[in-house]
């Protein structure tokens, strides 16, 4: 583990405090879990924002053949072959 320094509000500090006593965790314990709450919440909008963009470009671009929704494997394999 690394070693690091937070500071917090007095506030905080004391909520903290009474919640790893009512769970029986250090403090550590809980920044840390906080910790990764935030880390996974911030890959989850990264997420969700390259989703939103994929749909967005969903149709807007035209391709000329009347049949891609059919022959799509047909025309995938010629144009690795070129």
């Amino acid at each position: 583990m690394v070693r690091t320094q937070v500071q917090l509000t007095e506030e905080q500090a004391r909520a903290l405090k009474k919640l790893a006593a009512e769970q029986g965790k250090s403090i550590a314990e809980l920044i840390r879990k906080g910790v990764d709450l935030v880390i996974a919440s911030s890959w989850a909008t990264a997420t969700d924002e390259r989703i939103s963009r994929a749909i967005a470009l969903a149709g807007r671009f035209r391709s000329g053949l009347r049949d891609l929704s059919v022959e799509h494997d047909k025309y995938l394999a010629e144009a690795y072959r070129e």
